[in-house]
């Protein structure tokens, strides 16, 4: 999913003045080092095992030195797991190991902080479906809108945060199109809009042995009228079926008792 466990996509981030960066705070340039051995090395099964390897053993050393964040995010996906049903918790476990391999993305923070926790909540949405029912689109939207301002608010935009907003984005989205979207062109639309961004930093990132970002446009926003467009046709769909109901049955008020 993600080129190695430190960099996802590309951040939501800023530097902040007067910030030191030090060689333990800059993930960006940890990453770059372990796909530049990889590519050095060959891109031979060995290397590939090495790769891994490196990639496990800094991303354990990360998760401890963010031991609260490690805290905080086992306690929000334990929460998770205990509300949602068996068959979905395969989606909290899946969301928790991303978090805590890519922890070190926080950079000097030490704990994740409200954003990041609505992130990590949004991604997790699916996994209470059965709850939620046709407001999932609608929290997810709320979430996507509070994390983003809060962190800029806070002044704690941070790689994770950014990468995280994007996948999250991804998997909410492409999921909730893929279980609940009858237009085949919309979910389409939803695979090109999030999985291909994610998908093409994946395959450059390999193949230029440095992690690309992806290119975002602050006039441009196709993702965002895409989230509205299939919220709306969330909420919208069990009135029009109802509609449609009553049209096939002849129900439509007292007229039709009349004539029968």
């Amino acid at each position: 999913m993600t080129p190695s466990p430190e960099h996802a996509s590309a951040p939501r981030t800023k530097r902040l003045p007067g910030r030191r960066e030090g060689p333990r705070s800059s993930s960006r340039a940890a990453t770059d080092r372990l796909l530049r051995g990889l590519r050095d090395e060959g891109w031979t099964p060995a290397a590939w095992a090495r790769f891994l390897g490196r990639a496990t053993l800094r991303s354990a050393s990360e998760a401890i030195r963010h031991a609260p964040a490690l805290a905080e995010a086992t306690a929000l996906h334990w929460a998770f797991a205990r509300a949602a049903p068996p068959r979905r918790r395969h989606w909290v476990a899946a969301s928790w190991a991303l978090t805590v391999t890519h922890l070190g993305m926080l950079e000097d923070r030490r704990t994740l902080g409200p954003a990041n926790i609505l992130t990590l909540v949004r991604a997790n949405l699916p996994a209470l479906q059965d709850r939620l029912g046709p407001l999932l689109p609608i929290a997810a939207l709320a979430t996507d809108f509070l994390d983003g301002r809060i962190s800029r608010a806070t002044a704690t935009q941070t790689p994770f945060g950014r990468d995280a907003d994007f996948i999250a984005d991804a998997a909410v989205w492409n999921w909730h199109a893929a279980q609940h979207e009858p237009s085949a062109f919309l979910r389409l639309a939803a695979a090109v809009v999030w999985a291909g961004p994610i998908a093409a930093v994946v395959v450059s990132s390999f193949a230029g042995a440095a992690m690309k970002d992806v290119p975002r446009s602050p006039w441009i926003r196709p993702a965002a009228a895409l989230q509205v467009l299939l919220a709306a046709r969330a909420l919208l769909r069990p009135a029009i079926a109802a509609r449609r109901d009553l049209d096939r049955t002849g129900f439509c008020g007292p007229k039709s008792i009349e004539k029968a």
